[in-house]
């Protein structure tokens, strides 16, 4: 910017976007100070190199201010743990199934963990069940999008939503809502 470009001579865009042509680099900062603005070097790499004369404090604002409104926009996709052992009963279950239920309504993940306590870890299959139950129960709640992963003690698997409701959460997929989306895709050609 202004004095730090170190190039003789530059090709030189007004504020209006109107090519000036190739000038000598004092002569562009002269032209840069008179309309009261700065000389922006924006492609550095070409021969000769492309400078702007443009306001550069207004243009910073606005690259933050767009970068502001694009990360206003994104959704931010959380992960909810929900958290049990082999040897849970059957309430606790259910608690622990209605959490994921509107945790997945909600529109974030769910991240399913079994801890191992002590001997537990001798059967792991006990963990798989209670993992395969959780699938099992929320099948139309969510997909499965990491399978069960045996980290140490623990055995965890990761639950994404099924699918959106229009309003940021979830809806249950029912079987009418399965067929309505079979019957809106077109059908598979045959040969005959």
């Amino acid at each position: 910017m202004n004095e730090q470009i170190r190039a003789r001579s530059v090709m030189v865009i007004d504020n209006d976007g109107q090519q000036l042509g190739v000038l000598p680099i004092a002569e562009a900062r002269e032209q840069a100070a008179a309309a009261d603005l700065d000389l922006v070097e924006v492609s550095p790499n070409s021969e000769p190199p492309v400078c702007k004369i443009m306001d550069f404090g207004k243009f910073l604002y606005r690259q933050n201010k767009k970068a502001h409104d694009a990360k206003k926009k994104q959704k931010v996709i959380k992960i909810k743990e929900v958290k049990t052992t082999p040897n849970t009963e059957e309430h606790d279950y259910q608690f622990k199934l209605a959490h994921a239920k509107r945790f997945l309504e909600h529109g974030d993940k769910v991240k399913v963990t079994v801890f191992f306590r002590g001997r537990q870890i001798a059967h792991a299959e006990l963990g798989q069940k209670i993992i395969d139950r959780f699938v099992e129960d929320l099948s139309g709640f969510a997909v499965v999008e990491q399978e069960p992963e045996r980290m140490g003690k623990t055995l965890s698997l990761v639950l994404a939503p099924a699918r959106a409701d229009g309003k940021g959460g979830m809806k249950k997929i029912t079987e009418e809502s399965e067929q309505e989306v079979a019957e809106s895709q077109p059908a598979p050609e045959q040969n005959a």
